[in-house]
């Protein structure tokens, strides 16, 4: 009996993917890393840079216990930042749960400082595509200017990447051309250096303006390695399209080491084009005040 070989049709996802090397290896990424790390991570240890990164901060507070006033003063203490550090940038921004984006935009007096609203089933994303888009048009309407949402980790395992990247296209088209859309790849549950690829690679091709790594919500948050491969994937993307994505590692991030090992992969990969809040944003609020302490050379505890 005859058999017939009969190819599936790739899908334009397929087809997007076949055109970048997804072919990784963890263990050669792993050196990679380490070695760039131990050659440049120390000469960027300035105090220009750690200005800085204070300025590419998104100010977080993601708490179970977040309340009205909670947020309210969390918001009152960057005004209070401004007024008593009129010669130093402020954070980037400051990012909340949907609920408070009003309080926020009530409170906030500072001009350059954005809102951030984590969106659309934050942090599982395992909700109805419907409620999605609802809750990101809530969000904007109540005052949000970025929006940073989890891309469906269940649906790229399971290889149904168009599901997954229908709901990004569709909430890039709900945020539309005035605001900024991150996509957080929750690369502690993509956990190798191949699925990071293939997930920045769609995430960027559905409309991301920013790849983002993790939520902070699951053991394993943002690592060098990921960032490496993330920022990897956005130079190739941009060689290819022209357009330039934003990098957010997010997650874990403890400790001014901590931040100057993102800013030297940020730097060493993509180049210093990228090294503005434009372009690369910290998810964190620990950090701000070790930064701060550095830099004013005494201990400072502000949030």
């Amino acid at each position: 009996m005859e058999i017939l070989n009969i190819k599936k049709e790739q899908s334009k996802y397929e087809q997007a993917l076949a055109l970048y090397d997804n072919k990784l290896n963890d263990e050669q990424v792993k050196k990679e890393v380490t070695n760039l790390l131990a050659e440049k991570v120390e000469e960027n240890d300035t105090l220009e840079v750690k200005k800085l990164l204070f300025h590419c901060i998104d100010l977080t507070t993601l708490k179970e216990t977040d309340n009205d006033e909670s947020v309210m003063k969390f918001t009152q203490k960057v005004n209070n930042f401004d007024e008593e550090h009129p010669d130093m940038k402020n954070v980037a921004s400051i990012c909340v749960y949907p609920c408070f984006a009003e309080i926020v935009k009530d409170t906030l007096e500072v001009e350059d400082v954005h809102i951030t609203c984590v969106s659309a089933g934050f942090p599982s994303s395992q909700t109805f595509p419907e409620v999605k888009m609802v809750e990101t048009s809530l969000a904007l309407k109540d005052g949000a200017d970025e929006i940073d949402i989890v891309l469906s980790v269940g649906k790229f395992l399971a290889g149904d990447y168009e599901a997954m990247c229908d709901e990004i296209e569709e909430i890039r088209d709900v945020c539309g051309d005035d605001h900024t859309l991150k996509v957080i790849l929750e690369t502690g549950a993509l956990k190798t250096a191949e699925n990071i690829k293939k997930a920045s690679v769609l995430a960027m091709y559905s409309g991301a303006d920013f790849i983002k790594t993790s939520t902070g919500k699951i053991g394993i948050s943002a690592t060098p390695e990921a960032a490496y491969v993330m920022c990897n994937a956005i130079k190739e993307y941009y060689e290819k399209t022209g357009r330039k994505i934003g990098f957010k590692p997010a997650g874990g991030i403890s400790n001014v080491h901590d931040a100057l090992v993102y800013y030297t992969i940020v730097k060493e990969v993509l180049g210093e084009e990228w090294l503005s809040k434009q372009y690369f944003r910290l998810g964190t609020s620990r950090l701000a005040n070790f930064l701060l302490s550095d830099i004013f050379g005494e201990e400072v505890k502000i949030w």
